[in-house]
């Protein structure tokens, strides 16, 4: 049965940084962000796509609005375990996120034979015509190592840590265990800043002083640029010769 349904609009910042800036980082937030209570977790996710890679080759050229749909887990989860199916839009910077909550036999049912999950509700509803509209596959499959922080004042205020990012384009299956390459260096971190409205003046000054810049990074971006896309560029080459 489908599960619990989540409603997310946020503004969301990337940044990257050394292993050196992270440790300043989290000591300058210490007296204002709380570490959650999951700890250092990993994350799996698989991202869908058209056949030409439609979503992210779009989404790279950064339009006013863009949309994608993942499978995410939390570690590795059997037939049984919860899974949640992601909707993620995004319009001039604001991000809206929309996903249910199914069991991994349930997911993959329904997004490889169409068989939907027995409950209505909007989402799935949204779901529905996307992939009627999309028709999209499993692409990618990307894991990561995340420690989450939430403001002590303002619950609101989210800020995350990637670190271990790494991808595969076989075994597309959020069971098949978090193997992959890396895409970033081991000393790297990804820093996502999630508010609903503006970035507190507190944060703003901790960035600006340990000198802390947004960045545009994207995961399932990268992975595309550096290793999908040269395939895709070289096929049409040999097409046209």
């Amino acid at each position: 049965m489908a599960g619990t349904i989540y409603v997310f609009k946020r503004v969301e910042k990337k940044y990257l940084l050394t292993a050196d800036k992270y440790e300043q980082l989290l000591e300058a937030i210490e007296p204002y962000m709380m570490r959650d209570e999951y700890g250092e977790h990993t994350i799996g996710n698989i991202y869908y796509d058209t056949a030409t890679y439609e979503l992210i080759s779009r989404s790279i050229e950064k339009p006013k609005y863009k949309e994608k749909l993942r499978l995410r887990s939390y570690g590795i989860p059997n037939k049984q375990d919860k899974v949640y199916l992601e909707l993620k839009k995004k319009y001039k910077g604001t991000v809206f996120k929309r996903r249910i909550s199914l069991t991994l036999e349930e997911a993959e049912r329904y997004l490889e034979k169409g068989i939907r999950p027995q409950k209505e509700n909007q989402i799935l509803k949204e779901l529905d015509y996307f992939i009627a509209f999309y028709k999209p596959s499993p692409k990618v499959y990307i894991a990561y190592d995340r420690t989450a922080y939430f403001g002590k004042e303002d619950n609101a205020i989210r800020i995350t840590f990637d670190h271990n990012i790494r991808s595969r384009q076989y075994a597309l299956n959020l069971g098949a265990g978090t193997q992959g390459e890396m895409i970033l260096n081991k000393d790297q971190y990804l820093m996502e800043i999630k508010v609903t409205g503006a970035i507190p003046m507190w944060l703003t000054r901790i960035l600006s002083r340990l000198e802390i810049y947004p960045s545009s990074f994207s995961k399932y971006g990268t992975i595309y640029k550096e290793s999908i896309l040269p395939v895709k560029e070289e096929s049409l080459c040999l097409q046209a010769y």
